[in-house]
């Protein structure tokens, strides 16, 4: 049995990291977070020792470290901004890091982690559960196993409807976040790169607060892209059935479905970083050099093939 610690705790998806902890048989000792709105921790891990500051979840890490009772992983759920700190926290503590995506902000920030990793023996993981939906896979075994000069024609669309606590939140503050590409955009951008190959042209189109669009050339597909948090963007027969999200991808014209089977990929991400094969830096690394140069970018509309959504807006 593994000892974890979580930072992050009140977050909207630190309650999958506690299910995967449970659910792989290891044990939640500590959880840290600013904010006392916990309750969740009950579910899981009621014994679990609660910090709402740093220096005292410190101390409490460190004590066990030195009484021979030291955390092995320490699972990282906090805003974006805060990742870097926190990987290096938990590979300083003589423990292994999971983080939530993205990994970092700015490439840089791995080559640093990279430098702290070596000189240690232990690992930066990141969850890049999408990697890991059988129809995901199923999709790159159809590409790798197509001819090497075939070239598809791909569409992505995301929107999630926020609001306007959104703005106010750290999620609102490029600064933060990285912006909405990166807050909501990074795990597409991974898969799509996974699959497709590596980025060859990256064109912004659009970049604002509450949604971007762009278009993108890997070695195997054009990607016109599209990522709201407006829900004035819903297509009409999405918001008239009172949906506040719409997600689709279209390869050469077909859907490609997953929105099934994303109930255990936080647990089979855990197995996997368990068994020493998770991702780690050197795997995040594309998907954040990516979502950089589009929060660098000055939008160019007369580059690159417009996605539909961003062409109504901006005609």
């Amino acid at each position: 049995m593994k000892r974890f610690a979580l930072i992050g705790g009140a977050g909207y998806v630190a309650p999958r990291h506690m299910k995967a902890i449970k659910e792989t048989g290891n044990e939640l000792t500590a959880v840290l977070d600013p904010s006392d709105s916990v309750g969740v921790i009950d579910s899981y891990f009621p014994q679990a020792h609660f910090f709402t500051e740093f220096e005292r979840f410190d101390r409490h890490v460190d004590k066990k470290r030195r009484k021979g009772e030291k955390i092995d992983y320490v699972s990282i759920c906090s805003p974006n901004y805060l990742h870097d700190a926190h990987i290096r926290f938990a590979l300083r503590s003589n423990a292994h890091a999971i983080c939530e995506k993205p990994l970092v902000l700015n490439p840089w920030n791995i080559d640093a982690l990279q430098e702290i990793e070596a000189g240690t023996d232990f690992k930066a993981y990141n969850i890049l559960q999408l990697r890991l939906h059988p129809a995901l896979i199923k999709l790159k075994q159809e590409i790798d196993a197509s001819p090497d000069d075939k070239k598809y024609e791909l569409d992505l669309t995301y929107i999630t409807s926020r609001g306007k606590w959104y703005f106010i939140s750290w999620k609102g503050d490029e600064s933060k976040s990285g912006g909405i590409a990166t807050n909501i955009g990074i795990h597409f951008f991974d898969m799509l790169i996974w699959i497709f190959g590596k980025v060859q042209t990256n064109i912004v189109h659009m970049f604002e607060p509450d949604k971007s669009a762009g278009y993108l050339e890997l070695e195997r597909a054009r990607v016109r892209w599209f990522l709201s948090v407006d829900e004035k963007t819903l297509p009409q027969e999405v918001a008239a059935s009172g949906q506040r999200t719409y997600r689709s991808i279209t390869l050469g014209g077909r859907e490609i479905e997953f929105s099934a089977g994303f109930t255990d990929l936080h647990n089979l991400s855990y197995q996997k970083i368990l068994q020493g094969k998770g991702f780690g830096l050197d795997k995040a690394r594309p998907s954040i050099e990516t979502v950089y140069t589009i929060r660098h970018s000055k939008p160019d509309l007369s580059k690159g093939e417009q996605h539909p959504f961003c062409y109504n807006l901006v005609k």
